[in-house]
């Protein structure tokens, strides 16, 4: 349904199938699969991506504990 509206909300040159070239290129075409609204595949990956590293970050950092005494020098 989402697909078949046309216009579309990228507005970048060249087509779906176009190979980006160099940095810039690949630059823009992760910002544009990061924030395509249109496609359900895309944005569960993104979530799964940005959880699996919340929680990464949550696991690494429990080591930290910012209640304890520090060393008084």
């Amino acid at each position: 349904m989402a697909a078949a509206g046309g216009g579309g909300g990228g507005g970048g040159g060249g087509g779906a199938g176009a190979a980006p070239r160099g940095l810039r290129g690949w630059l823009r075409s992760a910002y544009r699969f990061a924030t395509d609204r249109n496609d359900f595949r895309r944005n569960l990956l993104v979530n799964l991506g940005l959880f699996a590293a919340g929680v990464w970050v949550a696991r690494n950092l429990t080591d930290i504990d910012l209640m304890a005494p520090q060393p008084v020098p």
